[in-house]
């Protein structure tokens, strides 16, 4: 069972909804980051993802786009993010972590070197928006045999003869793409939310997580309350972007949490 299992059966038992939290590493800085990155457990975050910087993130917006930016041009590598992993490891060994980014960065690592170097860093699963299920061999196998669990994402176009396909080999947890299109676009609505989750649940038990369009405690509570949890990113990318302090960071983060935790 890995610490993503584990916190998910903590939260059935406690009959808690999941709220994910995304970061992008060494944004804007490696210093101001691990503060937030520390700090987001006490925040009411269940599962951390921290993204990888990219130099051309193709399915993400415009504030995640500027957030690899900020953070490549700040000097942020892969073995930063892991080194990341590895402090925050030091004193939370409960909160799972998973790596959310591109195929590139590990690709010239090496798939054996990264999945070793990552194991070590303490990091849990990992989100490659690239690698379609086509490309299982390439890293979701060999992930899986290294006790990391590998996480896929389904959009409102993933259908009935799609979805058996993107389940397969997938664990941890599904992640439910709200709408259509990149990160930072349109708002999610439960109504559209609710059918598509339910169709999801009918295939897999694992976990759905919503993500897309989240930006309010509010709009959290109520996507969380037609799924597993939900997923924010961009609109915490966003307040680092404009400079907000870690501490205002993680006020906002909270008050993320506690909406999707009222659900």
């Amino acid at each position: 069972m890995t610490r993503i299992d584990a916190k998910f059966a903590q939260l059935r038992a406690e009959e808690k909804k999941a709220f994910v939290a995304y970061i992008m590493a060494g944004d804007p800085d490696f210093d101001s980051s691990m503060e937030v990155l520390r700090g987001l457990p006490a925040a009411g975050v269940d599962v951390i993802e921290l993204g990888i910087p990219f130099t051309d993130p193709m399915a993400d917006g415009p504030t995640i786009q500027l957030a690899g930016q900020r953070a490549l041009e700040a000097g942020q590598t892969l073995q930063k993010t892991l080194d990341m992993a590895a402090a925050f490891r030091e004193a939370d060994d409960t909160t799972p972590i998973v790596l959310m980014g591109y195929y590139n960065p590990i690709y010239n690592r090496g798939v054996d070197k990264f999945l070793e170097d990552a194991s070590a860093a303490g990091i849990d699963g990992l989100i490659i928006v690239d690698l379609p299920p086509e490309e299982d061999d390439e890293l979701c196998i060999p992930a899986q045999k290294a006790g990391l669990n590998f996480i896929r994402l389904a959009t409102p176009t993933t259908d009935d003869k799609r979805l058996p396909k993107v389940l397969t080999n997938t664990s941890g947890f599904l992640y439910y793409v709200s709408i259509t299109g990149i990160t930072g676009a349109a708002e999610a609505q439960a109504g559209d939310v609710r059918p598509e989750v339910a169709r999801i649940k009918a295939h897999t038990d694992l976990p759905v997580i919503v993500g897309f369009g989240i930006k309010t405690p509010g709009a959290a509570e109520e996507i969380a309350s037609v799924a597993d949890g939900v997923v924010v990113g961009s609109a915490i990318v966003d307040l680092i972007g404009k400079g907000k302090s870690p501490a205002e960071v993680l006020d906002f983060v909270r008050g993320l949490a506690e909406g999707a935790h009222r659900a």
